[in-house]
């Protein structure tokens, strides 16, 4: 194992096994990192038609403080309802916020490998969601309001009822909690979350946060002084930067105890090494205002937690909203707390992905960990956009800071990665988090050639959109496992009932089949439990070759093999060598014609260690069937004399 975890802090460590999101153009965390990678800005402008259709009136598209431009977060109307059992109209009274985030948390548990751990584990969720203005157009409905009632309006568009109906629709039974910190809500939700796992109260936790605005295509008016920018785009720790702009989107973590994690062998894609959560009090200019204080006290906090000294982190996603107070405070609350331990300038790379695609609001803080989470899984620093000059008045050339504006390999930077992520809430709830790199594990992946690759879903029409969007997946990830991707799709994902499969030796066969009409599809009345027979052939050339490769390849297969022989040598000393018991494709088994001892055996040996294979992983037969020769008698030598056919029936 690389960058393995100190065996004295392993207990005090968070992994993250999972993740999912939907952001301004992307749709996954594989996604949205190629955005970031390549500094694509997804903040686009409205044309003044869109902006009509959206309902904008023609003052305030003629007003030249007004700027077209937002981050729209895509195909928020459309629901998967069947899936987790809403009706139509129950559908329809509830927010897109909740949907999407219903929707993300089952792709996270997904990502994560653990939807078959739901029922015998117990799993946590820490929520956070933005002020619903859904609610306020089906408010405009008063027949609807008084059909249905408040409470029942409520509990499909209020944020008190968004973590407890993932636990309920999901079947979870750990704490479920929604935090509400204005823009540090899905951080500290992450702290809370990490929080409850070291204190045992969960074994698996999903936190994240959402903020979808009904009215996406629509812009703002600038006002002078105020948090947004002029013209629409973000620049942060720039010299002209002037103001933010808000967008739309969802991020959504699966967290571990570490110790747990590296015992399931889970994909851990970053590791939590500490958190740590404040409140900036009454020292500040006001109620809205950060404060350098309350920000430098809880970096410290978490660094502290963490055991890690600020000289180890070589990048810290910020806040950066691109505000001039805002900036300013951060890097002033940074340099407290590093500069301390600056042997030298500007060893700290920072950004921050509001450039990118908008700040998120409640949704900031998960977003800002999942790209971090991310660069390290990919070990490169990734680029901060729209920063041409730092401001002068942060002073960067002698602090331990410098803003990243490339994509720049880990590994020239540090030997040992480790980031910070910060968020901080109007009305001075901060948080900071501290990650490094996931340890990586010696490979103990099966040597078979071929593998079973299982997909499923609940309708032929989504089984097929699976199947695309997995092959699509292989053909941009060709070093995966093939044999952790079957274990995964058979252990780790849910089985419905619209299936599909595929043998293969490829990620390229596996795509090519996945994507082919002609490959099977079955769908079952729900009956799991399949009636399974073992008939034993008569087969012998073709079996041997058969048995020979298994044992090759199947290590389960040759302890059998193996057991058997040592077992016989004892009554039989010119038992068979196993190269005649298991003849390869260059010797066949015709060549002891005059000699069937090692036919029969060979017969035997692989029928009997295939049967008991297939029952060690599950296969158990109500019938087995025989249909063999077997030696009458044998001479003083042990050698058969005379073949009897049998057929044997059995029920189980």
């Amino acid at each position: 194992m690389s960058g393995v975890v100190d065996e004295e802090l392993i207990h005090s460590k968070i992994a993250i096994v999972g993740m999912s999101c939907r952001v301004p153009d992307c749709d996954t965390p594989s996604a949205f990192w190629q955005n970031i990678v390549r500094g694509v800005e997804s903040i686009r402008t409205f044309r003044d038609e869109e902006l009509q259709q959206a309902g904008v009136p023609a003052e305030l598209l003629n007003d030249p403080h007004y700027v077209k431009r937002g981050a729209v977060l895509k195909d928020t109307a459309y629901f998967d309802a069947g899936f987790f059992r809403y009706t139509a109209k129950d559908a329809e009274i509830t927010d897109p916020q909740h949907r999407v985030f219903l929707e993300c948390a089952w792709e996270a548990l997904e990502d994560a490998g653990c939807v078959q751990d739901l029922e015998r584990r117990v799993v946590g969720v820490y929520a956070s969601s933005c002020l619903s203005s859904y609610v306020l157009r089906l408010y405009e409905d008063q027949a609807l309001v008084q059909r249905l009632g408040h409470v029942q309006i409520g509990i499909g568009n209020e944020k008190d009822f968004l973590a407890s109906k993932v636990s309920f629709k999901l079947g979870l039974r750990g704490p479920s909690v929604n935090v509400q910190t204005a823009c540090s809500s899905s951080l500290v939700a992450v702290h809370l979350a990490s929080q409850s796992l070291l204190n045992g109260e969960c074994d698996i936790a999903l936190t994240g946060g959402v903020t979808i605005r009904s009215e996406q295509t629509a812009g703002y008016v600038y006002q002078k002084e105020g948090m947004v920018s002029p013209d629409g785009h973000c620049r942060v720790f720039a010299a002209d930067s002037a103001g933010t702009v808000f967008g739309n989107g969802i991020g959504i973590v699966v967290l571990k105890r570490l110790a747990d994690a590296i015992s399931d062998r889970d994909n851990i894609q970053a590791v939590i090494c500490g958190t740590a959560v404040n409140n900036d009090g009454e020292e500040k200019i006001g109620y809205t205002a950060p404060s350098p204080i309350g920000q430098a006290q809880v970096i410290h906090e978490a660094l502290t937690v963490a055991n890690v000294s600020p000289r180890e982190i070589s990048y810290i996603e910020t806040h950066g909203t691109g505000t001039e107070l805002g900036d300013a405070i951060e890097i002033k609350a940074l340099k407290e707390v590093f500069q301390t331990e600056a042997a030298a300038p500007q060893f700290c790379a920072i950004g921050s992905v509001k450039p990118n695609i908008g700040h998120l609001d409640t949704a900031a803080g998960i977003i800002g960990l999942i790209k971090t989470a991310l660069a390290l899984k990919h070990q490169v620093i990734p680029p901060c956009i729209r920063h041409e000059q730092p401001n002068p008045k942060l002073a960067f050339e002698q602090s331990p800071f410098y803003v990243n504006t490339r994509p720049r390999a880990w590994k020239d930077v540090s030997d040992s990665p480790k980031a910070g992520v910060s968020s901080f809430g109007i009305g001075g709830t901060n948080a900071h988090v501290v990650l490094e790199e996931a340890p990586t594990y010696a490979s103990d992946a099966s040597a078979r050639q071929h593998h079973l690759f299982l997909v499923s879903a609940k309708t032929e029409k989504a089984l097929a959109n699976t199947c695309r969007k997995m092959a699509k997946f292989f053909r941009i990830q060709p070093a995966l496992s093939l044999a952790d991707v079957s274990f995964t799709l058979q252990t780790g994902r849910a089985h419905f009932p619209y299936r599909k499969m595929a043998v293969c030796s490829s990620l390229g066969e596996a795509a090519r089949l996945l994507e082919a009409a002609e490959t099977a599809t079955t769908s079952s009345s729900g009956q799991e439990e399949l009636r399974a027979a073992f008939w034993f052939s008569p087969q012998t050339q073709a079996l041997g070759r058969m048995g020979r490769e298994l044992y090759q390849t199947e290590p389960r297969f040759a302890r059998i093999v193996d057991g058997y022989i040592h077992s016989l040598s004892k009554e039989m000393p010119d038992m068979p060598s196993l190269e005649r018991l298991l003849p390869g494709a260059e010797r066949a088994q015709g060549d002891d014609a005059l000699d069937p001892l090692p036919v029969e055996l060979s017969q035997f040996f692989c029928q009997s260690a295939l049967a008991d294979l297939l029952v060690s992983l599950g296969i158990k037969p109500q019938v087995a069937m025989a249909d063999w020769y077997y030696p009458l008698m044998v001479d003083s030598e042990k050698r058969p004399h005379g073949m009897m056919r049998s057929t044997l029936l059995t029920g189980g």
